[in-house]
């Protein structure tokens, strides 16, 4: 199939990512594979690094350089204010980027952050995207991630090939913020749906039930989902939450930003302050560093007055 000249030329362009983590590292890795282009890494963690330069991927000796090398740069970042740090800090992106360069926010951020961060980038010329992504490390690893894409049409246009390395579901959302909006939705369903399967399945155990046989009834009826098939019985059922997933410190932050989008919003969302509320427990109960639907031990420690 023939490419547009544009995007030939962004296929071919470097690219440069920062952030080479859980899911960073294996996106970074399709990228060098199958983009074309010179993949340029940076991270505080050696490992990662001499991980991908196995399959091509240079280090980046610093924010500086990496700017230099690369004309679009990928961000896998754990939160905002991280996204902002190294955009904003003394030798952030933002002291050196030009009308060359494209940003691309593969995390899950502040709506109102992005489209500042966007503003600040267009005065120096540049352009910054939010493309959030979705489902899991294996995904990721596979290059089947589902990715949310808050941009104009024609940098969605020219930033859809790379990003098809690492994703087969890339929806173009709307403008710079709109990605981040239905990723923050997307995240809030998702934990909604897992206390409500915390309840489930204490429950269950409770009126003597086999809570194996529950799950696998309910997944061949209407409360099936993503949910039940991954965090229920991957995680839940079995009571194995894992550090170096996503954690329950990021689950909550990310239950924050839907509040804090709600707010913006005038709506009042009853469900995620119920969801907020269990991640709060998770925490206090010492598990902020597990896998976030370890929630269920909170549900499984609750008693009626």
């Amino acid at each position: 199939m023939l490419r547009s000249r544009n995007e030939k030329e962004l296929v071919m362009a470097a690219i440069g990512f920062i952030g080479l983590g859980v899911m960073g590292e294996p996106m970074c890795r399709n990228l060098a594979r199958k983009s074309g282009a010179a993949v340029y890494g940076f991270d505080r963690a050696d490992a990662p690094l001499q991980r991908l330069a196995e399959v091509g991927v240079e280090r980046a000796a610093s924010l500086a350089d990496l700017a230099d090398k690369a004309d679009v740069i990928f961000m896998a970042l754990p939160s905002g204010k991280h996204v902002q740090a190294v955009c904003e800090g003394e030798d952030g992106l933002l002291r050196h980027v030009s009308a060359r360069h494209t940003i691309v926010d593969l995390g899950t951020s502040p709506v109102e952050a992005s489209r500042e961060l966007a503003e600040r980038f267009a005065a120096k010329g540049a352009v910054f995207a939010d493309a959030p992504i979705a489902r899991t490390r294996q995904a990721a690893e596979e290059g089947t991630l589902s990715v949310m894409v808050g941009a104009d049409a024609a940098t969605f246009e020219k930033l859809r090939p790379l990003i098809a390395t690492f994703a087969t579901d890339i929806t173009h959302c709307g403008g710079v913020g709109a990605g981040q909006v239905v990723k923050i939705l997307n995240n809030m369903v998702l934990m909604q749906t897992v206390v409500a399967l915390g309840e489930a399945l204490e429950t269950a155990k409770r009126a003597g039930l086999d809570a194996k046989l529950v799950f696998e009834t309910l997944a061949k009826g209407s409360a099936d989902s993503f949910a039940l098939r991954n965090h229920g019985m991957k995680a839940m059922l079995p009571d194995v939450f894992p550090e170096r997933a996503f954690s329950t410190e990021y689950a909550r932050k990310d239950i924050s930003y839907a509040l804090d989008l709600a707010r913006s919003v005038s709506i009042e969302l009853p469900g995620a302050e119920l969801a907020d509320r269990m991640l709060g427990e998770a925490i206090d109960a010492g598990f902020g560093d597990l896998y976030w639907p370890v929630l269920a031990r909170v549900i499984r420690a609750s008693r009626t007055a």
